[in-house]
């Protein structure tokens, strides 16, 4: 007769058993697929390390506005969600295009803006596409109101008050919050043919985030050329010309120096100067530092721990902005540092007390280097080597002592002669009386 009902169910466990194993199969085929896809593309949007985010979540979290996957879906966002929709339909029209063809654009390009993530991102494919089209036409479109700014209506007015457009312009550069700059200009290419009055994508960058381009670099340079997105786009803006940048070595940190106080005192000067570049620090032989005037005020520490986090995850051996902060991390313990620099016109101080400013005294922790590059560890050996010299320190006491203030000056001045009066006196009379002791001698 038929089988038995034990091998029956025998059967049907080992084919259940199998078509799991096959599953199983598929799923690690494809975890594998989608690590070797992930690892081919090169990520340049990072979520913080932990260890740098837990000294001050604020610096590295958005406050406004969610731009890319980690922080979408945040209700604490949701005013600008439903206007990005807004935003979203004054770019077709502004465009002269549709849907159909903006979420081509964007389908077209899905996988390469998924590589640029550090993470996983669990959204769909359609749920993907349609954050980054409407964070992308959002942020093309506030930026063309923000160089015309006729075109401001008045539910913008109502909606995106002063204090949210400060707080936006913070929001677009922090590292967690951010596009690829190849979408946003692939999208831009759709305004740009529709009328002649339009610039092309990173001139308007430029414009906006011109406060930042202190060395007026020209949009055109080829440093531009490759600009992953706005964190990197202020890095550059930060760095000086690529032509003067040297090679780092490993193994090539630098410790520490001592602060801006103790250097004083041990006779160092501290010079303004008229550099654009805030990186290029000088040491002079004879004991003179000269520092570009620099700002502290709320938003610097959002600026240097973004761009540090940036350099920390994708350009770990050009860490040249790291290195600047480490730099001033080192010269600066106290609020009499801050003083001291902001009297010398070096340090412009926007945080009221100067003990408040001293948050950049901080940057360094948790940060990892094993380099730093080779101008400013020559300048570090100057400088220390200054400051071990028993000579300049007495130097420096004898003009702080003896010479800091005319009157200082004159009543020093005036003690030498008297002293010099005074050994005369004895002199004198010491001659005068030997004469007379040798001629009782005979």
């Amino acid at each position: 007769m038929g089988q038995s009902y034990g091998t029956y169910f025998q059967r049907n466990d080992q084919n259940a058993s199998a078509d799991q194993g096959e599953h199983l199969v598929i799923r690690i085929t494809q975890l594998l697929e989608s690590s070797r896809r992930h690892l081919q593309g090169e990520c340049c949007i990072f979520k913080v390390p932990h260890h740098l985010r837990k000294l001050n979540e604020e610096a590295y979290t958005p406050q406004v506005i969610s731009i890319g996957p980690f922080h979408h879906g945040n209700k604490k966002f949701q005013i600008l969600e439903k206007y990005k929709v807004r935003y979203l339909n004054d770019f077709m029209r502004r465009a002269k295009t549709n849907p159909e063809n903006l979420v081509r654009i964007v389908k077209g390009s899905e996988e390469a803006i998924r590589q640029c993530y550090a993470e996983t991102i669990e959204l769909d494919s359609d749920e993907f596409v349609k954050m980054i089209l409407l964070d992308a036409a959002f942020i093309i479109e506030y930026f063309l109101r923000d160089m015309f700014p006729v075109q401001w209506t008045d539910e913008d007015r109502t909606v995106i008050k002063p204090w949210i457009t400060a707080r936006m312009q913070l929001d677009f550069l922090l590292l967690e919050n951010q596009l690829p700059f190849f979408i946003l200009k692939d999208l831009y290419q759709l305004v740009l043919v529709t009328h002649r009055i339009y610039r092309p994508f990173i001139e308007v960058a430029f414009l906006y985030f011109g406060f930042l381009n202190t060395q007026n670099k020209p949009s055109d340079s080829d440093q531009f050329n490759r600009i992953i997105h706005f964190v990197d786009l202020i890095r550059i803006f930060y760095l000086p010309p690529p032509e003067t940048l040297s090679e780092r070595q490993p193994d090539s940190r630098v410790e520490k120096i001592y602060c801006a106080t103790k250097l004083a005192k041990a006779g160092l000067t501290f010079k303004k100067s008229e550099s654009q570049c805030y990186l290029n620090l000088k040491y002079h032989e004879g004991g003179v530092l000269e520092i570009p005037r620099f700002t502290i005020d709320n938003t610097t520490e959002i600026f240097a721990r973004n761009l540090m986090a940036l350099e920390q995850c994708h350009y770990p051996t050009q860490a040249y902005i790291t290195d600047y902060f480490l730099l001033l991390d080192f010269l600066i313990d106290t609020g009499k540092d801050v003083a001291l620099l902001a009297e010398k016109n070096i340090l412009v101080n926007g945080m009221g007390k100067y003990d408040n400013a001293t948050f950049i005294n901080n940057l360094g922790t948790n940060v990892q280097y094993s380099s730093m590059n080779p101008e400013y560890r020559r300048l570090c050996r100057d400088i220390v080597e200054f400051y071990d010299s028993k000579l300049n320190r007495w130097k420096a006491i004898l003009k702080r002592d003896h010479f800091s203030t005319p009157w200082r000056v004159v009543a020093t001045i005036a003690a030498i002669l008297m002293l010099a009066f005074t050994l005369t006196q004895a002199v004198c009379s010491i001659v005068s009386v030997l004469p007379s002791k040798r001629r009782n001698l005979f």
